[in-house]
């Protein structure tokens, strides 16, 4: 199947090339009906990428994967389709002083690239293909899609639904394992977009690199959650469980740590606790509550645990019913606080993508942020406090790809802010124009007057006394 598989791909990147240069230019209203087709598919299947979303994960609730997955990709390209046009106008120029008198235009002409690929990750496996999708599709592009091998049977339904709305040369979507996963990064495709680990990123990256294929690489890292002072604990409290647990903390942007005043950590480990206990009462059973995606991230997140513990941690378990998740078959895992880390733990190493929370202590905010700054870029950055001049420190003395502020993961929601990271969190925007701007080639346009402008600013040999003056006009400090 593999072979079949990598076969296919270069014919149908052929296929997708020719189509996308014989359509040129293609009007505005065919991107509109893809984009209207793109939400079509979402909503009639909306349903059965639930049941195999839940299937892929061992359970995940229908209720979540509508609104982490279906409702931000029918949103994104919903948005696009209301802006796309604005978007793709020509962008007026200003020409060289003093040519825009003489009749010199100079303008940006935004144009499709061609055929984007779109590797998609496992945790968000449907969002992940189709809210970058809302900007290639505006941008006028075709796509070609790689969905994640760990979520075989979502893989396999986009395989089926997508041919019934959309042309092979319009959109196709490709599934196996590592071996077609590694093929499909090495097409000379227009542009390619990666959401995964930033370990893989870097295969992705130099595998692109042989084409000079641009990349968009979404990643991850270890997104930092600050706890100030003046912040309301109760609160904070409620919104990082919030965050920490959807998607049983399998975010790129979970919160990773937190970083707290010394004296407040029992305060807040408090209240993220009755946080939990808010929103989940109990967890085996219930369905609101994510399972961890497989065996191999179960054992890697138990893996962590024992690590934490032995080199000194302090492992505190949130189980509100004082469930036996030992006896269970599952790979439900309940939330696990640490205290007591240290950078030689894994968990302070890794990007944790699960329910496991350490605790870091600050004796000053200045402190924190030194720790934060002394590692790698995070995709995202969470503050939580009242007090506006260490907010501004901490937003200003940091770099990470996006900030939320009393809150976590909503910076990613607001379809008008770029969605990206920054180093080995990732590099490139989508989302909204961002995201159009990403997969559209920015043309400069220039149209020179009916004068000899090379021959009046003295640019021509041979040189004289206009080239002496417009020398002399140009270099003074």
């Amino acid at each position: 199947m593999s072979s079949a598989e990598i076969d296919r791909m270069s014919a149908v990147l052929a296929k997708q090339r020719a189509a996308f240069t014989a359509a040129m230019p293609e009007p505005l209203s065919i991107r509109r009906d893809r984009i209207d087709r793109a939400i079509a598919l979402l909503v009639d299947h909306k349903d059965a990428f639930a049941k195999a979303v839940s299937a892929d994960f061992g359970h995940r609730s229908t209720e979540q994967t509508l609104m982490t997955d279906i409702m931000p990709s029918v949103s994104a390209l919903k948005h696009a389709g209301k802006h796309f046009e604005a978007w793709s106008r020509d962008e007026k120029r200003k020409a060289l002083f003093p040519l825009g008198l003489l009749g010199a235009k100079a303008n940006v002409v935004y144009q499709p690239k061609g055929v984007v690929g779109v590797i998609a990750p496992w945790n968000f496996p449907i969002g992940m293909v189709m809210v970058p999708m809302a900007g290639i599709l505006a941008a006028g592009n075709r796509a070609m899609v790689k969905p994640s091998e760990f979520t075989e049977r979502v893989a396999d339904l986009f395989a089926e639904v997508v041919p019934q709305y959309f042309a092979e040369e319009e959109m196709a979507v490709f599934t196996g394992g590592v071996e077609v996963g590694s093929a499909f990064s090495k097409l000379a495709f227009d542009h390619l977009i990666f959401t995964g680990a930033t370990s893989v990123g870097k295969h992705i990256m130099r595998a692109a690199a042989d084409n000079l294929v641009p990349v968009t690489l979404e990643l991850g890292g270890k997104s930092p959650t600050f706890i100030g002072r003046s912040a309301d604990k109760a609160k904070a409290g409620q919104r990082i469980a919030m965050g920490k647990m959807m998607n049983a903390g399998q975010i790129c942007l979970a919160p990773d740590y937190l970083m707290v005043a010394k004296e407040q950590e029992g305060e807040v480990i408090e209240s993220v606790k009755s946080g939990v206990a808010t929103m989940y009462p109990s967890l085996l059973a219930n369905d609101d509550y994510t399972s961890v995606v497989n065996g191999r991230n179960y054992e890697r997140l138990q893996g962590y645990l024992a690590d934490a513990k032995e080199k000194g941690a302090e492992l505190i378990e949130v189980n509100p019913a004082g469930e036996d998740f030992a006896s269970s078959n599952g790979n439900k895992m309940p939330l696990t606080i640490l205290r007591n880390v240290n950078d030689d733990m894994k968990v302070m190493q890794e990007e944790i993508f699960g329910p496991i929370l350490p605790v870091m202590t600050y004796d000053s905010i200045d402190q924190a942020i030194d720790y934060v700054n002394a590692h790698d870029r995070p995709l995202g950055l969470y503050y939580f406090g009242n007090d506006k001049a260490e907010e501004e420190k901490v937003l200003t003395r940091t770099i990470s790809g996006g900030v939320t502020v009393n809150d976590v993961l909503f910076h990613n929601a607001m379809e008008d802010l770029p969605f990206g990271g920054i180093g080995p969190s990732g590099m490139g925007n989508y989302h909204g124009q961002d995201g159009f701007k990403t997969f559209s080639h920015m043309r400069a346009v220039y149209r020179q007057p009916g004068l000899d402008i090379a021959g009046m600013s003295g640019f021509k040999p041979p040189y004289g006394k206009a080239t002496h003056a417009s020398l002399n006009r140009e270099l003074k400090k």
